[in-house]
C-alpha cells in the first residue's frame, strides 16, 4: 500500500535543509518508502531550473532510490538499461541522435555521445526526457 507524504501540497523549498525536514534523505527499506522517494524525485525534476539546493537533494535521493534498485529491483543481464530504455523511447518516437541532442539543449554531437554510451546522462538530461516522453525519470536510471 501507497502512502502519499507531505510534500505532494506545499510548495517546494528552494533549500536543501528544507527539503530535507520535509522528507528526511534515508535508506530505503520497502516498496512503500520506494514508492514515496520516486514521488519526491518526479516532484523535484518537474520544479523547473533548480536550485543549488534542490539538485543537491534529487542527487542525494536517486542516489537512494538506484541501491534500493539494485538490490530489490535488478533486472537480469538481458534486462534493459537506462539507455536501452532511452533507446528504444527514441525509436518509437521516430527521434535520432540529433533530436535527442535538440531535447536536452545541448551540442549537437553529445547527443551520439549519449547513445554510444560515451557520456552519461545528467539530472536535467533525466528531467527533460521523463517530461518528454511522460515517464518516470527512474527509467533512465541505472
Amino acid at each position: 500500500m501507497r502512502t502519499r507524504n507531505h510534500l505532494d501540497t506545499q510548495p517546494l523549498p528552494a533549500q536543501f535543509e528544507q527539503l530535507v525536514r520535509m522528507m528526511p534523505p534515508q535508506a530505503v527499506q520497502d516498496e512503500v518508502q520506494y514508492a514515496n522517494t520516486l514521488e519526491v524525485i518526479d516532484r523535484v525534476m518537474a520544479a523547473g531550473e533548480l536550485t543549488k539546493g534542490q539538485a543537491l537533494y534529487l542527487e542525494t535521493m536517486v542516489q537512494l532510490v538506484q541501491a534500493y534498485e539494485a538490490a530489490h529491483h535488478a533486472i537480469d543481464a538481458a534486462g534493459l538499461t537506462g539507455l536501452d530504455s532511452l533507446k528504444h523511447l527514441l525509436e518509437e518516437n521516430q527521434m535520432n541522435a540529433s533530436d535527442l541532442a535538440r531535447l536536452l539543449g545541448v551540442h549537437p554531437s553529445l547527443g551520439a555521445k549519449i547513445l554510444n554510451g560515451q557520456r552519461s546522462l545528467t539530472v536535467e538530461h533525466i528531467r527533460k526526457l521523463a517530461e518528454r516522453f511522460k515517464v518516470s525519470p527512474a527509467l533512465f536510471l541505472d
